[in-house]
């Protein structure tokens, strides 16, 4: 057994040395040597597929991104367009303040020379009334074209400043407008309901009421207070 395994052993040896005889005489390279081990190796890695992993996860990341970034600038946008309107509404209410300042500013002020007024159409009325002596006629009528003349001054600043009096004598009686004193019997023409008489005149300031007027209410005479 030995023998014949030796024998065909050797057998092989001899046809692999007459095969590697007749590559290298046909100048090819042979089957098994380095060169051709490297130049299969150089043909099988450059018929393989080119690797898509890197290029396919590096794109999807990117894509990824741009999605969040893009989320990123419409919420920062609603953010703006909320902050320009909340600005926006700001100014208008900071510019209607200002403007209701300029206008109703010197209320107070205005509501003070009120009274005044109210002294001089009263002092007016009571020099006319009892300008009678001869010996003060001249003078009482001199107080009392200077008084005229002072009150028509003030009509004229009241009207320079938005200020109206109010003379509601016949008008519906408005509790926005008129202070109720007490009621009285209609008489012939005057409607229930009306103001029938002024104890104190009423004023308005660019259409808003800084005094009521104080009225007296004509009503029927069963009602009567």
């Amino acid at each position: 057994m030995a023998v014949r395994s030796l024998w065909a052993g050797r057998l092989r040896v001899q046809r692999l040395l007459a095969s590697t005889a007749a590559w290298e005489s046909k100048g090819w390279p042979l089957p098994f040597s380095t060169a051709t081990q490297r130049t299969a190796g150089e043909d099988c890695r450059s018929e393989d597929p080119p690797d898509e992993l890197g290029p396919s996860l590096a794109e999807r990341a990117l894509r990824v991104k741009a999605i969040k970034l893009e989320k990123e600038v419409q919420d920062l946008t609603l953010r703006y367009q909320r902050a320009v309107a909340d600005c926006e509404n700001i100014r208008r209410r900071t510019q209607r303040c200002v403007e209701d300042a300029k206008i109703f500013g010197i209320q107070s002020f205005c509501k003070d020379l009120v009274e005044v007024a109210d002294i001089l159409e009263k002092t007016t009325e009571c020099i006319s009334e009892e300008s009678e002596p001869e010996n003060q006629k001249l003078t009482l009528e001199k107080v009392f074209r200077g008084l005229l003349l002072l009150e028509a001054k003030l009509k004229s600043v009241f009207a320079k400043h938005g200020l109206e009096k109010l003379t509601p004598i016949g008008d519906k009686y408005d509790p926005h407008q008129h202070e109720l004193i007490c009621h009285v019997p209609a008489g012939v023409g005057v409607q229930p309901g009306t103001v029938a008489l002024v104890r104190q005149d009423g004023y308005k300031l660019h259409g808003r009421t800084i005094r009521l007027a104080r009225v007296e209410v004509a009503v029927e005479s069963q009602r009567r207070l």
